[in-house]
């Protein structure tokens, strides 16, 4: 790969994200910063989404594993994001006839102030340590291709979400997304028919698995149950995913809403299905992951110098298209839910731009912190997605459908949930802690989420509930 010329188109593509979120700085409110006054068509909600999803934290990631399990791989990130796709296509229309600008609120409406105030905790919480992932990923990239350290990656990918998110607000991501979503999947096709071609197809896979003695190594079912945890904890905490709702809400109606999901459940079928071919099919060529991963080793190494930096460059903005999406969905939190709520109830639009915009800032560094502590895509995924599994997901949903929860259970719920997930969280750093069930597995999930469950359940029950504001919220949702 030649250096100076993937430089210089990383350049020419920074140069032009950039010049995007200026062009788009125009923020009279946080309305604005946030949701692009909801004017922005279901077309082009569904490919940020897309975007956001289909990331490089996940592909990447799912090709490595697709390339040691097999096609069964498929159920870590495929599967869990095609239920949750499916469970939001269901909830859209609540979600966008609310119409607040932020997930807290919703949840303000529904129950009380504490509750929103811990859903805020929570979103906070999953959204610097997704950030975090695809700063880890951008960080091993220019590590592999640039030969510098570590943290001057991370460094170095920060920066350069920082600048054109800081400009641009909701509206900047979301036309950088649709310019990154174009590289990746350019990108995701020909190493798909790079992958094909060398491996001779799955007939040559299927013979080198018989050769190796790998059972199952063909089947989407092989081995499910070992899966069923990241199906279970990603599912759920990806359904109530604060950047996603972010998306639902500033549709135009609860219609585009709901066409946005549908557009984006049709797509990423064939997507994952691609990446997860990338890493059975590299199987026949690779005897094990090299340093970085198997597709920066396959970029790095195609003959073309031209091609091999366009593809860098299209890895490259898949990364950032998920980071800058996490980044601005944090800041949105610390902005709405914190700031204006708590700190400055009367705040200028002026002044509620700046502060989105150091909220950004401020998301970003705690990020490049834990990312410079951390370095497991998969485990610190997970981390994130355990606390919004076990706090929020139990809460959120049955609002929407059961007006008998209360907003005192909906608060004990999701203590425990911040408890629990705390507590496994320690245990997976080495804190000597005793625990009766393996740490990120199906027992864990199960007993998290079902006392989560529980405790909502047996305490709205035995607590006295608000039902005229219940009901009058379950009727402006309108889920029918």
């Amino acid at each position: 790969m030649n250096t100076k010329l993937t430089l210089g188109l990383l350049a020419l593509y920074v140069i032009a994200i950039i010049v995007i979120g200026i062009r788009n700085r125009k923020n009279e409110s946080s309305e604005d910063y946030f949701l692009a006054s909801r004017k922005l068509p279901a077309w082009l909600l569904a490919i940020t989404f897309i975007a956001s999803w289909w990331g490089g934290g996940s592909a990447i990631d799912l090709v490595d594993h697709a390339f040691k399990n097999g096609l069964n791989s498929f159920w870590i990130y495929g599967v869990p994001v095609l239920l949750s796709t499916l469970l939001m296509f269901v909830f859209a229309k609540g979600i966008r006839n609310v119409a607040t600008i932020s997930q807290p609120q919703i949840l303000e409406q529904r129950y009380n102030a504490n509750v929103s105030i811990l859903l805020t905790i929570f979103i906070i919480i999953f959204m610097v340590i997704g950030s975090a992932v695809q700063i880890i990923v951008v960080a091993r990239f220019f590590q592999s291709f640039f030969e510098v350290s570590y943290e001057t990656g991370a460094i170095v990918g920060l920066l350069i979400v920082l600048t054109y998110s800081l400009f641009g607000g909701f509206k900047g991501v979301v036309l950088t997304d649709l310019l990154q979503f174009v590289f990746f999947l350019f990108t995701s096709v020909f190493l798909f028919y790079l992958a094909h071609e060398y491996s001779g197809g799955l007939d040559a896979v299927e013979e080198l698995v018989l050769q190796n003695n790998k059972i199952g190594y063909t089947s989407f079912f092989h081995n499910v149950s070992n899966n069923m945890a990241y199906v279970i904890t990603f599912g759920t905490s990806w359904m109530i995913q604060a950047n996603v709702w972010q998306r639902i809400s500033a549709a135009k109606t609860s219609i585009d809403a709901r066409k946005m999901m549908m557009f984006s459940f049709v797509a990423f079928i064939p997507l994952y299905l691609m990446v997860t071919y990338i890493g059975v099919y590299s199987s026949t060529f690779y005897d094990s992951i090299p340093e970085g991963g198997i597709v920066p080793d396959m970029v790095k190494n195609l003959e073309n110098p031209i091609l091999s930096s366009i593809i860098f460059v299209g890895l490259c903005s898949a990364i950032m298209s998920t980071m800058d999406s996490m980044m601005n969905t944090g800041a949105l939190s610390l902005t709405v839910d914190i700031y204006q709520k708590y700190i400055k109830r009367d705040a200028k639009p002026s002044d509620q731009v700046k502060v989105a915009r150091l909220a950004t800032l401020l998301i970003g560094l705690v990020s490049l912190i834990i990312a410079l502590k951390i370095d497991s895509v998969l485990t610190i995924s997970w981390i994130g997605s355990d606390y919004l599994t076990t706090g929020a997901f139990i809460p959120l949903v049955l609002g929407f459908v059961w007006a008998r929860g209360t907003s005192i259970a909906a608060t004990v719920s999701m203590v425990f949930g911040l408890l629990f997930s705390t507590y496994n969280l320690l245990v997976a750093l080495g804190v000597k802690l005793p625990v009766a069930w393996e740490i990120a597995s199906v027992s864990q999930v199960l007993i998290g989420l079902g006392t989560s469950f529980l405790l909502f359940v047996i305490i709205s029950l035995c607590t006295k509930n608000d039902a005229e504001k219940s009901k009058a919220f379950i009727k402006k949702a309108d889920m029918t």
